[in-house]
């Protein structure tokens, strides 16, 4: 399949280094999202704590499936992922927050911005790709969709802390 999706990228005018390096990126985003919201599921306290430890729990899985789906990409597209863990750090568009404050307020405010970050991330990704890989195309638009999903749901708990604060 690689072969033939590098040719159809190729006739269309698009690069498949180029697109494998930005999917690079969103994997190594898509790796530290995964650590960010699994290590805040498991120290998270204060309000509400065991909702915020299910969604985030739940939104760090749905996370490495799509690093998961990004790597296969970058593969079918005969490119490497990012194979250790200290490079996502050099390709990361959104970076990492580690959690320093664990309460579920600083939490969530913490993933929504990283939310916030991969669906641009995941746009922009889509915008590169335009009318030269389609199949890249429909997977950040995928995963997008994921992302604005997870960025509602942590609104929505956030959202419910602030009438238990009142």
């Amino acid at each position: 399949m690689g072969t033939k999706d590098i040719e159809v990228i190729k006739k269309c005018g698009g690069d498949a280094k180029a697109v494998v390096a930005e999917l690079n990126k969103a994997f190594s985003d898509e790796w530290l999202a995964y650590y960010q919201y699994w290590i805040g599921s498991k120290i998270a306290e204060g309000l509400m704590r065991p909702d915020v430890q299910k969604e985030l729990m739940e939104h760090a899985g749905e996370e490495l499936e799509h690093a998961g789906k990004v790597a296969d990409r970058i593969i079918s597209l005969g490119g490497t992922p990012v194979i250790e863990p200290k490079d996502w750090y050099k390709f990361t568009n959104c970076g990492y927050d580690a959690p320093k404050d664990p309460s579920t307020v600083e939490l969530l405010k913490q993933n929504i911005k990283g939310e916030q970050c991969a669906i641009e991330v995941y746009k922009k990704l889509a915008e590169f790709c335009h009318k030269k890989d389609s199949v890249t195309v429909h997977l950040a638009h995928s995963i997008m969709r994921d992302e604005v999903e997870h960025e509602q749901d942590l609104q929505d708990l956030q959202k419910d802390i602030s009438y238990l604060k009142k």
